[in-house]
């Protein structure tokens, strides 16, 4: 059966009336086996109104089958459900700026972006931009600069032919179309011939470029491998963008770029690659084998760590970055920088060119619990919605209505994903979480789960000097300290945003959270507006 076929996501059932079939029969053994299927159905009884499909049409209906009329718009739905859930996965991505890679020597690439900027220069030599990629241990072709002749030859000589020669000149973007690229050049004799044809073939077609010698370096032995792109374009309102498709000669001619907003993880790299005209080919392709996708979306992580640790990194063109079944490895490469670009009016802070913030993974932190054991208080993650909702269930009545002024036993759809899917630049929500023992199925292994056992969040107010905060503590773990801990945490995010005063109403009878407002120095005064509530302030 189709259902049963793990090949297969989803089922559609077409009916073509004819002349003495039963369409009301055909659709109640469809719906007979809908409860039976874990995957989408979608049904097609094809015609008008007739009375031969409208009888089936309103059973199908009844069983919350969705059924059409033509077989183009049923397929139109699967593509509508196949949206809908790729949304879903986006709408639960929030990498952090760091990858769980080797870590990146941050701190030199800054050092080398400073000596350009010293130079008042903008545009990084190859060999320049290279050096940047190396910093976040993206592969690259050794590549050593020649001033004369004899110099290329020597280095020739020692990398090992055959070689590539290529111009290296700030002022000169694309080098082919200047004659300033020569490709598998196999001796010393060809070097030093070729490096004066090009010199002048460069003086003659660009003279006013400044040359500071021509490139030496070992020619990228990949003879199956796949010539792609990869880059970073700017838009000073917008912030950065990733670029991925077909690179080599063909990127012009091809216009294939697909573009994702860092930072990425990996989902999002692998539907960058899946969304390129050019994926279709990074398979079993003529003869050649797959190339190593692992590898390519390690590019890919590791060039959003390079957009977001360093925001004065304004274009960046890797061109082409060559990929095989055995790796991927940076050809040519061109970089130019400038002043960071600010996405938001007011954003502060070290991701602040930035249109999408990072998760916030420094916030991190692990506590000890009195009596034993540990928590860890992080930021909350879309991830967390379930968890989130089972803590609301296991709060007592009392609890719930301190905490949300309603007796509502567990928390609706919309509430819930705006509690987890947050913009951590105008809120924050910080949860504390335990590691918890549960027994795996039909009496299995046993296995770890996390446990969300408190929340506190801020949300600024319109005025940007100060918020707005909550908090909520699992009943199990009340008087155990977290109630502060959590209070001090936000409380301490509150500061380093820049944010003046943080205020709470709290409700008159809720004598534990008055007590721990005054605990922590907060001042307790009457609420105006309505006298069930107390206005708590703190300055920050």
């Amino acid at each position: 059966m189709a259902a049963k076929d793990r090949q297969l996501d989803g089922v559609l059932a077409i009916y073509s009336p004819k002349f003495g079939g039963d369409a009301e029969a055909v659709a109640n053994e469809l719906v007979q086996i809908r409860p039976k299927m874990s995957k989408p159905l979608v049904a097609c009884w094809m015609g008008d109104s007739s009375a031969a499909v409208q009888p089936a049409r309103q059973k199908l209906a009844d069983a919350q089958i969705p059924s059409f009329r033509t077989p183009e718009a049923a397929v139109g739905a699967f593509g509508n459900i196949a949206s809908f859930y790729q949304n879903q996965q986006l709408l639960q991505q929030t990498p952090p700026p760091l990858s769980n890679l080797a870590t990146p020597d941050v701190e030199g690439a800054r050092l080398l972006i400073e000596s350009v900027l010293t130079e008042r220069r903008k545009v990084l030599t190859e060999m320049e931009s290279k050096a940047l990629l190396s910093a976040f241990h993206i592969p690259v072709t050794q590549t050593l600069l020649a001033r004369n002749a004899n110099e290329a030859m020597m280095i020739a000589t020692q990398i090992g032919f055959p070689v590539a020669l290529k111009i290296d000149s700030p002022d000169i973007t694309h080098k082919s179309d200047v004659g300033g690229v020569a490709l598998n050049v196999m001796n010393a004799t060809a070097v030093r011939d070729i490096w004066q044809d090009m010199m002048d073939a460069v003086r003659a077609k660009q003279p006013e470029a400044r040359i500071n010698g021509v490139t030496v370096q070992a020619m990228a032995r990949k003879k199956r491998g796949r010539e792609l792109y990869i880059g970073v374009v700017t838009d000073d309102p917008f912030g950065p963008v990733i670029a991925f498709g077909a690179g080599g000669t063909m990127i012009e001619l091809m216009n294939d770029h697909a573009m994702e907003l860092p930072p990425l993880n990996q989902f999002l790299a692998r539907r960058l690659i899946e969304r390129s005209r050019v994926h279709d080919t990074l398979k079993a392709w003529r003869g050649a084998p797959a190339v190593d996708m692992a590898a390519l979306e390690q590019v890919l992580l590791r060039v959003s760590e390079m957009v977001c640790e360093l925001p004065q990194l304004r274009e960046m063109d890797i061109n082409p970055i060559i990929v095989d079944e055995q790796g991927a490895i940076a050809v040519d490469a061109r970089i130019v920088i400038g002043p960071a670009v600010q996405t938001s009016p007011g954003r502060a802070g070290k991701y602040g060119h930035l249109s999408i913030l990072p998760y916030p993974q420094r916030y991190e932190q692990v506590w000890p619990l009195r009596g034993g054991g540990e928590y860890r208080v992080r930021p909350i993650h879309p991830d967390d919605a379930q968890m989130l909702q089972d803590m609301m269930k296991r709060l007592s009545p009392e609890s719930r209505y301190f905490r949300f002024v309603s007796n509502m036993a567990e928390l609706p759809p919309n509430m819930l994903s705006r509690f987890t899917l947050i913009d951590y630049d105008r809120e924050m929500a910080l949860c504390a979480v335990v590691e918890e023992e549960v027994e795996g199925a039909n009496g299995g292994e046993k296995t770890t789960r996390e446990r969300i056992i408190a929340v506190s969040r801020y949300i600024t107010n319109p005025d940007q000097n100060s918020c707005e905060f909550s908090l909520v503590v699992d009943d199990a773990y009340a008087g155990q300290g977290l109630g502060t801990r959590m209070m001090l945490s936000i409380m301490d995010v509150a500061r380093e945003k820049g944010l003046q005063e943080i205020i709470g109403l709290v409700l008159t009878q809720n004598n534990g959270m008055l007590k721990l407002m005054r605990s922590l120095g907060f001042e307790v005064k009457a609420y105006p507006e309505d006298p069930d509530f107390r206005l708590v302030t703190h300055p920050l």
